[in-house]
C-alpha cells in the first residue's frame, strides 16, 4: 500500500508540472493572447472554497484579473479573506492584494483577518513578515492605528533589513491615519535613522520628509551615516537624501567666505612685473569656504554623477548649484549633457535643466557646443532649447564656434516650419546684442531676410533690427536708409510699419542724410492703401517730420514774431494747412530762403490731417487729434518734443527661459515656467554665522561606525589605530591617577612597552618572593600589594638615611 500511495503521489506531482509546462508554453506561443473567459461567480467560489491550493490559487487569479478589470469582486470578499491563513506564500500574497483594494469597502470583514495577519509578524520567513506588515499598515482602517504602531515598533527592531524597510515605509501611512501617533512614530524614525543597513536608512529619509521634515534636530547625529551610506541606498533613497540634506546644510552651516591673496599674471621673464609691489600687497579677494561636513557630502555626491537614473543626476546638479561653489558645478556639467542621449521625452526635460544651470554658470557648457546640434527628429520644443543654449554660450565661445552657430541658424530661418524660422531669427538678435564683434554679420543676415517673400520671416526680422538700431543709432544711418529702399517690396503690413517708425524715429540723428520728408511725401500718395498698423505710423511719421520743421524754423529765427492767429477748434479740420500761423514767420537765412509758406513739410502735414479725417479707423483719428493739438502752436513744441521726440531706452531682449531662474531644478515647475504646487521642501536661507548649531552634535552616532578602518570626527576622519591609542592612554592615566596629559604615543610604541614592562614585573615578582618568605600563600592579592609597597617604602626610607648618615 505505501508504494501505491508513493507512485499516485509522484504521479499527482508530475500531473502538476506538466500542467504548468504547458501553460508556461502556451503564454509564450500566444502572440495576442485572447482575454480570459470569466467563470460563472458560483464555479468561482468553489475554487476559493476549495482544500487544494492549486484550485485555490486558480481561484484566486481569476478575481484579481477581475479586479483589475474594473469587475465587481467585492462578493467574493469573504471567501479570499478566510484564506489569509494560507501557509502558501502565493496565495498569501494575491490574499494580501484583494485585501489592500477592498479592506475600506469592507473595514468589518477587514478587522477579522488582522489577528491572521499579526501571527504573520511573527513568521520564520522575513518576506512574510515584512508583507504582513506592508498589508497591515496598508488597511485604512483608523480604528487599527494603535495595532500598526506596535507592528511598526516590533518590526523596527527585527534582524531583516527588509522587515526595517517595511516598518520605515508604513510609518507615513500610519501618520495618514492618525496624526495622533506622531510623537510614536518619530521615536521610530530616530531609531531607524541609525540603521547600519543602507537599504533602511533610504526608506526611513522618505517617511522622515512627509512626517516630520521640519524635525532637523533628529537628523544631526545622522548626518555623517547617512552621507556615508548615500552612495549604496537604492534610487529612491537616494533622491530622498538629496532633497533633505540641501535644507539641512542651509539651517545647519553657514555661508563663510575668507580672504586670500589674489593671483595675478606675470611675465615670462621672473624680473617682469604685471604691477606695483603696493597693489601686489593689496591685491585680495573674497573666496567662499566650505564646512567640513558640508564638503564631505558635496564629495560623496560626485560618485553619484555616473548613476543610470537621469533623476539622480538632476538632483545632484541642484544641490551643486545650491550649496557649492563654481568647481562643483563645473564638475557636473558633463553628466548632465549626457542626459541628452536619452529618450526624446527625457531628452526635452533634461534640456529644460541644461539651460537652467547655463543661465546661471554658461563657461562650462562651451565645450559642449556641438552636442546642441539641432537634429531632423527634433520636435520644435527640443529645437527652441538648443537655439537658445547657443545664445547663452556664444559671448563666450571661439570664433570658429561662433561662426557655426550662426551658420546653424541662418539654415533654421528657411526651416517649413513659422515658429522655428521665428526662434532662429530671435536667437540671431541675441547673439547680435551680446557680443558687439558679431553684430555686423548677425545684421546683415538679417537685412537679407527682410526682402524674404515670408512675411512672418521678415517682420521678425525687422523687429530684431529695430532693436540692433537702438543700441546704437549713430552707426547705422545708411542701414535705416537701405531699409527705405525696401518699402516698395515688402508687402507684410507689421514690416512696413516698422520701417517707417524706424525712418521717424531717427529723422533727426544726422540732417545732412535726412530720408524722413521723402519718405513721408512717398507714402502719402499711397496713404488710403495702406493697413492700419502702417497708417498710425505714417501719421506719427508726419508729426515727427512736422516738429523737427518747426524746432528748425525756431533756431533760425529766434526773435519774437507777431502774434499768430488763433488756432482752429478740436472740431476743425484744418482742410487748407498752408494759411496757418505759419504765414507770419521770416524768411529763412541764405541766398535763395524758401518762403515758410511755400516749404513742403507744413503742406504735407495738413495733407495728411485731411486724409485721417475721412478714414474709418477710430483709433487712426484719435491719435491724430492728438498729435494735432500738440503742434497747433509752432511756438510752443516744447511738448510734443517731449513726447513725440523723447529718446526711448535701448530694448534688451532677456532669454525666454530667464523667468525659470527662481524655480527648483529637476521639478516639474520648471518644465511648465510657472510654479505649481509646493515644489516638496523650500529651501531656506543659509544660516547666519554664530546661530548655526555646535558641530559637536553631530559627533554622537559617529562612534558607532565600525567596519570602516575610520572613526569620523569634527576634525576629519581619525584612523582606528589612533583612537585605540587614544582610549587606553586615557584608560591608563584613570587607573594611575595622573593629573598631567599622557605623552601621546603611537600603537607599535605602546606594545613595545607593554612587553618592557612584562619583563619589569617578572624580575620584581623573583627579588618579591626571596624577600616574602615568611607571608603566607593564603593572603589574597590586595593584602600582598599593600604589604610589599609599604616593605618598598620602608626600604627607600631606611637607604635614605644611611646616605645622609654616611
Amino acid at each position: 500500500m505505501e508504494s501505491i500511495s508513493r507512485i499516485s503521489s509522484v504521479l499527482e506531482t508530475a500531473r502538476d508540472l506538466t500542467l504548468d509546462a504547458a501553460q508556461s508554453a502556451g503564454a509564450v506561443r500566444s502572440l495576442n493572447p485572447r482575454p480570459p473567459r470569466e467563470l460563472p461567480f458560483l464555479q468561482v467560489k468553489k475554487l476559493l472554497d476549495s482544500r487544494n491550493d492549486r484550485e485555490i490559487l486558480d481561484g484566486l487569479r481569476k478575481v484579481i484579473s477581475m479586479m483589475y478589470r474594473s469587475k465587481p469582486c467585492l462578493p467574493y470578499f469573504s471567501s479570499v479573506v478566510k484564506n489569509v491563513a494560507s501557509p502558501n506564500i502565493e496565495i498569501k500574497k494575491l490574499v494580501y492584494i484583494y485585501l489592500l483594494h477592498y479592506a475600506e469597502s469592507e473595514p468589518d470583514l477587514a478587522l477579522l483577518s488582522i489577528n491572521t495577519i499579526q501571527k504573520s509578524l511573527s513568521d520564520q520567513n522575513p518576506q512574510v513578515r515584512a508583507m504582513a506588515l506592508r498589508v497591515m499598515s496598508g488597511i485604512r482602517v483608523p480604528v487599527i492605528s494603535q495595532i500598526v504602531s506596535l507592528a511598526i515598533k516590533k518590526g523596527c527592531g527585527d534582524m531583516s533589513p527588509h522587515v526595517r524597510k517595511a516598518a520605515a515605509l508604513a510609518i507615513p501611512k500610519c501618520y495618514r491615519l492618525d496624526p495622533n501617533t506622531l510623537p510614536q512614530l518619530v521615536d521610530y524614525l530616530t531609531l531607524l535613522l541609525g540603521d547600519k543597513q543602507y537599504y533602511v536608512i533610504g526608506s526611513a529619509v522618505t517617511a522622515f520628509l512627509e512626517v516630520c521634515p521640519e524635525r532637523v534636530d533628529l537628523i544631526h547625529k545622522h548626518y555623517r551615516s547617512l552621507v556615508r551610506k548615500l552612495v549604496d541606498m537604492d534610487e529612491w533613497g537616494q533622491l530622498a537624501t538629496l532633497r533633505l540634506v540641501p535644507v539641512y546644510a542651509r539651517k545647519c552651516f553657514p555661508k563663510r567666505t575668507k580672504t586670500v591673496n589674489k593671483s595675478k599674471a606675470k611675465g615670462f621673464y621672473e624680473d617682469e612685473a604685471s604691477g606695483d609691489d603696493n597693489d601686489d600687497d593689496t591685491a585680495r579677494e573674497e573666496v567662499e569656504f566650505l564646512d567640513p561636513d558640508l564638503e564631505l557630502f558635496l564629495k560623496a555626491c560626485k560618485s553619484l554623477l555616473q548613476s543610470r537614473n537621469s533623476a539622480v543626476i538632476v538632483s545632484v546638479v541642484r544641490c551643486y548649484l545650491d550649496l557649492a561653489t563654481p568647481e562643483y558645478i563645473d564638475s557636473a556639467v558633463g553628466p548632465l549633457v549626457a542626459l541628452l542621449r536619452t529618450p526624446q521625452d527625457i531628452q526635452q526635460v533634461a534640456l529644460y535643466n541644461i539651460v537652467a544651470v547655463c543661465l546661471v554658470r554658461p563657461q562650462p557648457f562651451v565645450r559642449y557646443a556641438n552636442h546642441f546640434l539641432v537634429h531632423a527628429s527634433d520636435s520644435s520644443d527640443v529645437a527652441r532649447l538648443k537655439f537658445e543654449l547657443w545664445t547663452l554660450i556664444f559671448p563666450h565661445c571661439e570664433s570658429h564656434i561662433r561662426d557655426m552657430i550662426l551658420s546653424e541658424l541662418e539654415h533654421f530661418t528657411r526651416a517649413p516650419d513659422p515658429e522655428l524660422v521665428q526662434e532662429s531669427v530671435r536667437a540671431i538678435g541675441r547673439c547680435a546684442q551680446h557680443d558687439s564683434q558679431a553684430s555686423a554679420r548677425c545684421l546683415r543676415l538679417l537685412l537679407n531676410q527682410v526682402s524674404s517673400q515670408d512675411g512672418n520671416l521678415a517682420a521678425e526680422s525687422l523687429t530684431v533690427i529695430r532693436h540692433l538700431i537702438q543700441q546704437n543709432p549713430q552707426a547705422h544711418t545708411t542701414t535705416v536708409i537701405r531699409l527705405a529702399q525696401n518699402l516698395d517690396t515688402t508687402p507684410n503690413p507689421d514690416a512696413r510699419a516698422t520701417i517707417i517708425w524706424l525712418v521717424g524715429e531717427f529723422a533727426g540723428v544726422d540732417s545732412e542724410h535726412d530720408i524722413a520728408p521723402d519718405v513721408l511725401r512717398i507714402l502719402t500718395k499711397g496713404f488710403a492703401d495702406e493697413s492700419e498698423p502702417a497708417k498710425l505710423q505714417i501719421v506719427l511719421l508726419a508729426a515727427k517730420v512736422y516738429l523737427h520743421h518747426l524746432n528748425r524754423t525756431k533756431e533760425r529765427d529766434p526773435q519774437p514774431r507777431p502774434a499768430p492767429s488763433p488756432p482752429p477748434s478740436s472740431d476743425e479740420w484744418p482742410g487748407g494747412g498752408a494759411t496757418s500761423p505759419r504765414h507770419d514767420s521770416p524768411s529763412l537765412p541764405g541766398p535763395h530762403p524758401p518762403e515758410p509758406e511755400d516749404h513742403p513739410i507744413p503742406k504735407i502735414w495738413s495733407h495728411i490731417l485731411l486724409l485721417v479725417r475721412y478714414d474709418t479707423s477710430y483709433d487712426l483719428r484719435d491719435r491724430t487729434r492728438t498729435y494735432r493739438a500738440l503742434l497747433s502752436d509752432p511756438k510752443s513744441t516744447q511738448l510734443a518734443s517731449l513726447l513725440l521726440l523723447a529718446p526711448k531706452p535701448a530694448p534688451h531682449a532677456p532669454s525666454p527661459s530667464e523667468h525659470r531662474k527662481a524655480l527648483p531644478l529637476g521639478s516639474s515647475s520648471l518644465v511648465l515656467g510657472t510654479k505649481v504646487g509646493s515644489g516638496g521642501l523650500e529651501l531656506p536661507d543659509w544660516v547666519k554665522e554664530g546661530e548655526e548649531p555646535d558641530p559637536s552634535v553631530r559627533d554622537e552616532a559617529a562612534g558607532r561606525e565600525g567596519g570602516r578602518g575610520v572613526v569620523p570626527s569634527a576634525g576629519g576622519e581619525r584612523p582606528a589605530a589612533e583612537a585605540l591609542d587614544v582610549a587606553v592612554r586615557e584608560e591608563r592615566g584613570r587607573e594611575k591617577g595622573k593629573g598631567k596629559a599622557v605623552v601621546e604615543k603611537s600603537l607599535e610604541d605602546w606594545l613595545g612597552e607593554v612587553e618592557e614592562e612584562g619583563g619589569e614585573e617578572e624580575d620584581e615578582g623573583e627579588s618579591e618572593e626571596g624577600s616574602a618568605g615568611t607571608e603566607t600563600e593564603e593572603e589574597e592579592e590586595s593584602e600582598y600589594e599593600e604589604v610589599t609597597d609599604s616593605e618598598e617604602e620602608n626600604g627607600e626610607e631606611g637607604e635614605k638615611r644611611g646616605l645622609v648618615a654616611g
